[in-house]
């Protein structure tokens, strides 16, 4: 994304380094795939998949919006995003294991159908979850958002959609301005629980609680797929939430247990935001820690 851009290298370096310690050797580790083209035109149009590939700079960077830039690498690396996810998703549904965190970027939920926003380039949650009813037989998956910005890229996805819910915990008012309580979907299948600004745990643990996991157990998913965003904590520079490390293994440990009552335990956790290295490397240790039954 260029010097100085929040999204930048370093924020796969720390995640990286976290996940090297004593406490995570017995993990499971691959490498991310691409995504094929029919993963990604489950989702977006194939017009704009091709354009996407087309915008690759050879050299340097180039603009897409106001948020996002792509440098010769960027295709290669949202491929491996998204790509990543569905083999997480088939990691899962195959059963080789109970649950997978996915350590890749660029993030994906602010990604619309047919246009990059956010440092967002093509949908990784619903890549994942078209992936799982694709070629699993999944009938109902739901999707949980706990990035401090809104997911307004698979809210819009799925806005119709009553196969996914989508539920979410945000800052408002935030980028990217949607995800107020009467965004519904045309199947009351769209749960939005946001924050004020200055919420801290006690706040965030209710709306989990006593907003989002009733629906959940409501619907009956086959499986969870997380938007695992860790800029809701207190030190992060693109939100104002006061979230701490332990909030988001509460959350984890939370969504586990709801798994084992409704999807033998299925989850598929994606990493979205996260921008302060410090906050962003003690929060994924701290989810892959619950993740691993920690």
């Amino acid at each position: 994304m260029g010097e100085g851009h929040p999204e930048r290298p370093d924020r796969y370096r720390v995640v990286e380094r976290s996940l090297e310690a004593e406490s995570f050797q017995l993990l499971a580790r691959d490498q991310a795939p691409r995504a094929t083209h029919e993963m990604l035109t489950r989702v977006h149009p194939e017009d704009y998949v091709k354009g996407i590939e087309a915008a690759t700079p050879a050299s340097g960077r180039r603009r897409l919006d106001q948020d996002t830039m792509m440098s010769a690498g960027s295709y290669e690396a949202a491929l491996r995003s998204a790509g990543g996810a569905a083999f997480a998703i088939d990691e899962v549904m195959s059963g080789k294991v109970s649950n997978a965190f996915v350590a890749t970027r660029p993030p994906g939920h602010h990604a619309e159908l047919a246009t990059t926003m956010g440092f967002c380039f093509f949908n990784n949650a619903a890549v994942a979850a078209r992936h799982a009813q694709a070629a699993y037989g999944a009938e109902r998956v739901a999707i949980v958002d706990f990035d401090v910005h809104h997911g307004n890229g698979t809210q819009h996805i799925f806005w119709a959609d009553k196969s996914v819910l989508y539920a979410s915990t945000h800052e408002m008012p935030l980028y990217p301005g949607t995800g107020a309580r009467g965004e519904r979907g045309e199947h009351d299948q769209i749960v939005n629980a946001p924050l004020s600004a200055g919420d801290g745990g006690d706040t965030f643990r209710e709306a989990i609680e006593t907003v989002i996991i009733p629906r959940i157990a409501d619907f009956a998913p086959d499986l969870i797929i997380i938007s695992a965003g860790f800029d809701g904590h207190y030190r992060d520079p693109l939100g104002n939430l006061q979230l701490r490390e332990e909030d988001f293994a509460w959350a984890t440990r939370a969504l586990m247990r709801l798994a084992d009552r409704r999807c033998h335990g299925r989850i598929v956790s994606l990493l979205e935001g996260g921008y302060d290295l410090l906050g962003l490397s003690r929060s994924v240790a701290a989810h892959v820690q619950a993740l691993m039954g920690n």
